[in-house]
């Protein structure tokens, strides 16, 4: 009992080291480069957690004099103390943050997309371009003059949405299909028509009707959906209700699924043979983003060891163009290199996310010409040379690259992230611009968050102290009411669509794909330049409704431990349950020996779940 004592004396007393830790790293005197060096929290939770295994390994085999706690008590002791939200010393700007721990140190390989990854277009001009081209593309397709006097409405379009093709919606949905937001045009759909469509709110996400919106390229052809069906909608001679499948104008019928074809018949046209390019590498001070950090951050990649590739669906010409404007200078001297020497690999026309499946061709591309080299190209990659096609099996394995070897970054939800991570186990680092945005309103508008939070607790407490015996019925009109009020005030605050992340409490579609598919995101890839490459990312605990709501101090009591807990600690029970547990009789055996190696499972004695482990195999085997 002494030494059992001892040892969770030592346990609380670290991690009441840890805790003020914590509280107090950053806050370390020195200004500027005399700031005392302070180890990053990942090392010191590391030690902790060690130190808890050592303990626990020396239960019953160390007296309690020899388990020494003081050094700890006293070092807590003198530990200043400042506050919390202080912690995190990078600006807000400059954060990466964490769905699945990451450790940098463990990455061979970076992976860059080029559209909105390391090539950062100016918004809302370059989505403004790209609209006007598909609107004015619709009228050579055989669409009225008049839509050509539609503008462009950064405030409306949203990455995320749905388009049902039936009905003709811009769906904002939850990760499960239930639905958040719906508007046909510009009109908002009430609950009660919503339920008209879409029995209990809810949509499958069936491809041959439901259209996603993933990416920022889709910002244009989101807003012109919604511009047509509001104009076709508003003509005297239209005829429609909520559940058209179109519009009826006269003796034509203009189905929303028609709508929706033509439109993407216009993007693809101005994306592949439009003047979408050709206008953007005319004007590309006006519509790309130059920013000098881009070409340091390449060098310090290489020169800390890893290998750095270009992945993306551009064509050669377009990418080449665009690649000299962001990391060349503008005005070249002799030591100025050029654009391809900041890449191990290059690789262009891709196809993604068909590239992380079956894949095309692999061919050389001749960079004088821009043409393909005939035949396939069976190895080696080479500096200096730039590949079109292929596969990410072929292209792996030439480079010697394993699936957690590599860190790709994209802004692509889909087709950058989804794929790579679900096929092929690349790990992810998703580019969303749109958290500046994000992070301003979130910060700016707090009260908001306050009210709603308290709206909850108000909720609550109209509850309190009911039972299945009450028969009074609580009246929770007025604070259901002034939730709807503060969520929508929420939602305005982001834009006409709301957030790209949450409609009130609940987290949308997009949100989740975030959730599931990036180990980690920032709304630029040159954050990180504000890390260490030994860094660790380490994903925050991922708390369920009965963690997140239940504190540390309520106490739950049960009567009968041994029904419920599994646990072989002594600190649930005076001793073990299982050891307590009365032995069934046995059939005599004439046998000395048995066969059966282990007549139950054995206490792990080091540290078995590695679920926050990124190292390959053979580095696990070593450090167990």
């Amino acid at each position: 009992m002494i030494v059992t004592v001892a040892i969770h004396r030592r346990v609380f007393s670290l991690q009441r080291f840890a805790s003020q830790w914590l509280t107090s790293c950053h806050t370390s005197p020195g200004k500027g480069n005399n700031r005392k060096a302070i180890p990053p929290p990942v090392f010191m939770a590391s030690r902790i957690s060690e130190l808890q295994s050592q303990a626990i390994a020396e239960r019953g085999d160390r007296r309690d004099s020899e388990m020494g706690d003081d050094w700890a008590d006293t070092f807590v002791d003198s530990t200043p103390k400042f506050d919390p939200n202080t912690y995190n010393k990078r600006e807000l700007a400059h954060r990466v943050f964490v769905n699945r721990s990451l450790h940098l140190e463990k990455i061979k390989f970076y992976g860059f997309d080029m559209d909105y990854t390391l090539a950062e277009y100016i918004s809302p001009a370059y989505e403004k371009m790209g609209f006007d081209l598909c609107r004015d593309y619709l009228v050579t397709m055989g669409y009225p003059q008049e839509i050509q006097e539609f503008e462009y409405d950064p405030s409306f379009a949203l990455r995320g949405l749905w388009f049902d093709t039936l009905y003709g919606n811009l769906l904002k949905v939850d990760a499960y299909g239930n639905i958040l937001v719906c508007s046909r045009g510009f009109q908002f759909l009430k609950p009660s028509e919503i339920y008209t469509l879409y029995p209990n709110k809810f949509i499958q996400l069936d491809e041959s009707r439901v259209y996603v919106l993933n990416t920022l390229f889709n910002l244009p052809e989101c807003y012109l959906l919604a511009c047509l069906i509001d104009y076709f909608m508003g003509q005297r001679e239209a005829h429609s209700d909520v559940t058209s499948t179109g519009i009826k104008l006269g003796d034509l019928f203009m189905s929303y699924k028609s709508m929706f074809q033509d439109v993407r018949t216009a993007v693809d046209y101005v994306h592949l043979k439009g003047d979408l390019k050709r206008l953007t590498v005319e004007n590309l001070s006006k519509f790309v983003q130059r920013d000098d950090r881009l070409p340091t951050l390449l060098v310090r990649l290489r020169e800390n060891g890893a290998k750095v590739f270009l992945l993306t669906n551009s064509d050669y010409n377009y990418t080449n163009k665009i690649m000299k404007y962001i990391l060349e200078p503008l005005e070249k001297t002799e030591n100025s290199r050029e654009w391809m020497t900041y890449f191990d690999y290059i690789v262009i026309d891709a196809k993604k996310p068909l590239f992380f499946g079956e894949g095309t061709v692999l061919r050389q591309v001749n960079t004088t010409t821009g043409a393909l080299k005939i035949g396939t190209h069976l190895g080696p990659l080479k500096p200096g040379q730039v590949y079109s096609g292929g596969s990410c099996e072929v292209f792996t394995d030439l480079i010697g690259a394993k699936g957690k070897d590599v860190l790709y970054c994209g802004d692509h939800i889909f087709g950058d992230i989804l794929k790579s991570k679900k096929i092929r186990g690349w790990r992810t680092f998703l580019v969303i611009p749109e958290l500046v945005q994000e992070l301003h309103v979130w910060t700016d508008k707090c009260q908001l968050y306050t009210r709603l939070q308290n709206l909850d607790i108000s909720l609550g407490n109209l509850y309190k102290n009911l039972d299945s015996s009450a028969q009074v019925k609580p009246d929770i009109s007025k604070v259901r009411m002034a939730m709807r009020e503060v969520t929508h005030e929420m939602d305005l605050a982001y834009g006409i669509m709301g957030s790209l992340f949450r409609s009130g409490s609940r987290q949308t579609f997009f949100s989740s794909q975030v959730v599931r598919y990036a180990d980690i995101y920032a709304a630029t890839v040159l954050n990180l330049l504000y890390y260490p490459f030994s860094y660790m990312f380490r994903a925050p605990a991922m708390l369920m409704p009965h963690e997140s709501t239940v504190a540390h101090e309520q106490r739950l009591v049960v009567e009968n431990p041994e029904k419920y807990f599994r646990s072989r600690q002594g600190s649930l029970t005076p001793s073990s349950v299982v050891d307590d547990i009365p032995p069934s009789p046995r059939p005599k055996m004439e046998r000395t020996t048995s066969n059966v190696p282990h007549a139950r499972a054995e206490t792990p004695r080091k540290v078995t779940h590695n679920h926050d482990e990124d190292d390959s195999e053979e580095e696990s085997e070593k450090s167990s």
